[in-house]
């Protein structure tokens, strides 16, 4: 028992180090790196939402130094093909072979900015690679590195020539995370950091590292009450008059996936991890719900209509859901 209560310990130390070397260069953003690293030991994948300027591309690229990984950034456009990510086959004249050439989805932590900006085919291109974790080029199947991290950005401000993201590729990504303007003090203290000399970032953990904690985060007990509980927020949004929310069914067209059910509980385990606990507590899990549900509920025109939010709507249905406060409670 002490050798497993030590290990999240142990975890939640270098976490920890790894958190204060991002810190070192991002300034504020606390909602956001705890997101970033929940992503990254439960192996999930980020959808940011945020005007430009709040620090979304430093804080994976620092990320990646820290972790000593690599980083690749690829501005989505709308002229982009499938084969600028992924990779293609290249024909040489000289030896009369074809040479695979591989995609800058190659990488460990990769930044897709303003993935809106690239129509659906371009999307659909990392379909594959966020779920299987390998692309295939003309039959050929690669893997990409692991660990793999996708994190996407939208800018809310300029929607002319955007694209909404497909269903699918949506639901892909484990979490959407809304990042706001930071604080006058903290933009002081961003002003100084900009202007003044550069700070260089020590890498304190290795990739290889990483791949051991989320194997160790993947051994957090999670309660079946704290399961049935996930299960039952999901299934309130898909079927709300089950759960006495009926009010709430004019508003959806489609609920959440059961990849949201999968997030709640990876999220937990991993936020408990970081918090130096083998096991998920009820908050560990709560404070995820909006971000892991706000992306995957599909309006109906009336819920536009009415100016109700996919927050809104997670917000009714977290209250109408008890949370569990004894082991094995399963609710009615």
């Amino acid at each position: 028992m002490d050798q497993q209560t030590s290990r999240p310990a142990d975890a939640s130390t270098l976490m920890e180090q790894i958190l204060y070397e991002v810190k070192r260069v991002v300034v504020g953003q606390d909602h956001f790196l705890e997101r970033v690293m929940v992503a990254v030991l439960a192996q999930g994948h980020l959808l940011v939402e945020g005007v430009p300027g709040l620090a979304k591309t430093l804080t994976v690229k620092t990320l990646a130094a820290t972790l000593r990984g690599t980083f690749k950034r690829i501005q989505f456009t709308p002229d982009l093909v499938p084969a600028d990510l992924v990779g293609t086959r290249i024909f040489n004249p000289r030896s009369g072979e074809f040479s695979t050439s591989l995609g800058p989805v190659f990488t460990h932590l990769l930044l897709a900015d303003e993935i809106n900006r690239a129509p659906a085919k371009v999307q659909s291109a990392l379909l594959e690679v966020m779920q299987e974790r390998q692309v295939t080029i003309a039959g050929e199947t690669h893997r990409v590195p692991e660990p793999f991290l996708v994190m996407a950005t939208q800018n809310p401000i300029e929607t002319e020539g955007t694209y909404p993201l497909p269903e699918a590729q949506v639901d892909r990504f484990m979490m959407k995370v809304l990042v706001d303007y930071p604080s006058e003090e903290e933009e002081f203290v961003i002003a100084q950091r900009v202007t003044g000399p550069a700070t260089a970032v020590a890498a304190v953990a290795s990739m290889g590292q990483l791949a051991e904690l989320q194997q160790e985060c993947r051994k957090v007990y999670v309660d079946p009450a704290l399961m049935q509980y996930a299960v039952r927020l999901v299934s309130a949004t898909r079927r709300p008059e089950r759960y006495e929310l009926a009010d709430t069914a004019r508003y959806l067209s489609y609920g959440a996936s059961p990849r949201a059910t999968i997030g709640l509980i990876e999220g937990a385990r991993a936020l408990a991890f970081m918090r130096g606990r083998s096991y998920a507590l009820p908050e560990d899990m709560t404070g995820l719900v909006g971000d892991v549900l706000r992306h995957r509920l599909v309006l109906s025109y009336e819920a536009l209509a009415d100016g109700i939010t996919a927050d809104a709507i997670v917000q009714r249905v977290m209250k109408k859901i008890a949370v569990p406060d004894k082991p094995l409670q399963t609710g009615a």
